[in-house]
């Protein structure tokens, strides 16, 4: 007689495939970490330290490439030939030639007054050398007006952040878009042209914002925000228009301990998004951490390259920083023997 009881085939089989899957554990699914401005190239017990072809290929090559100043580059986005910069009897710039790596993180950096912030300037059309040219991704930038750097890829952030105070962050975003059609006069009579492409930079501008943690305050007026926070609100803007080359101007400057880790990630994330970068820093720990090069400007001139494990060991580097006497003990009261006779 037939157990009538019995669950149909199918229903048993499926019975048993579940508490199968009951049985085995879930595994736990982690975002990859790339907290290496805190923990160098060991992450701690347990995580992943991050790696990118990106990354991985621009290391590779730059392996091969000779640590002195205007060394050639395998794949380079921007390219500088004799920029020369006076302001009357006083060279602020005299770069013989500089090379970017494509899709890796660069470092500028010197003292005070080396020429880095003119040099930027000077490379995105806000200043006009006195000569030189150079080429961004194999376009000659000279005579190129700002507004069309940004446009064709090439885009920076500055020293004293740029915001405007009584617009809303979001607005301040919005700003950011390159292609905005319902700011011409003509196109704005007509809605159902501009509408759509307005809804997108919305969207865009959103989701940049919920990367940079500032979700929260697009609302908020751009002047409430901290230090860092317009830092944040800097490098999400300068990323509406897609950039080849993000140029960031001491990205790290006046920002509390609390935000630098945050500000530090986004850098990092950057290449692993296939954007090149080149910043002006003066936190050399943090330049040994996250730069994949390093490019010395002291007096307006490049003084040094390299990988950051050796380019800081550079004389010129320690010169440039430290004086020429930066290995001599102040205390050691021989040093003040060859200036008696002088005083």
């Amino acid at each position: 007689m037939a157990d009538n009881n019995k669950p149909p085939v199918d229903a048993a089989q499926k019975q048993k495939q579940d508490q199968q899957k009951r049985a085995v554990p879930t595994a736990t699914v982690r975002e990859p970490f790339y907290d290496i401005a805190r923990w160098g190239t060991k992450p701690p017990p347990g995580e992943d330290l991050i790696s990118t072809a990106y990354g991985d290929r621009v290391a590779r090559d730059l392996a091969f490439v000779e640590n002195e100043p205007g060394v050639h580059k395998p794949d380079p986005i921007l390219v500088a030939d004799n920029v020369v910069r006076r302001f009357g009897g006083m060279t602020a710039v005299d770069v013989g030639h500089f090379e970017i790596e494509r899709h890796g993180i660069t470092a500028l950096i010197g003292p005070n007054g080396a020429g880095k912030t003119t040099f930027f300037n000077l490379m995105t059309g806000f200043d006009v050398p006195n000569s030189g040219s150079w080429r961004f991704d194999g376009r000659d930038m000279q005579h190129v007006n700002p507004e069309q750097v940004a446009r064709d890829g090439m885009v920076r952030t500055f020293q004293l952040t740029k915001v405007m105070s009584r617009l809303s962050v979001l607005d301040n975003m919005l700003l950011g878009a390159p292609d905005r059609p319902g700011e011409s006069m003509v196109r704005s009579l007509f809605p159902g042209t501009w509408r759509k492409k307005e809804q997108e930079n919305r969207q865009k501008a959103e989701a940049l914002l919920e990367r940079f943690l500032l979700i929260k305050k697009k609302d908020d007026f751009a002047g409430s925000l901290s230090g860092g926070q317009r830092k944040l609100l800097e490098m999400a803007r300068a990323l509406m228009c897609d950039p080849k080359l993000i140029m960031l101007d001491e990205p790290m400057a006046g920002v509390n301990p609390a935000l630098k880790q945050s500000l530090l990630d986004h850098i990092v994330s950057l290449r692993e998004d296939g954007t090149t970068v080149l910043f002006v820093e003066h936190d050399i720990n943090m330049v040994r951490h996250i730069a994949d090069w390093v490019t010395v400007m002291a007096e307006g001139r490049i003084v040094a390259e390299g990988q950051p494990r050796t380019v800081m060991d550079d004389p010129a580097v320690v010169d440039a920083y430290l004086g020429a006497h930066a290995d001599v003990d102040l205390g050691d009261d021989s040093v003040l023997e060859g200036l008696e006779g002088r005083v």
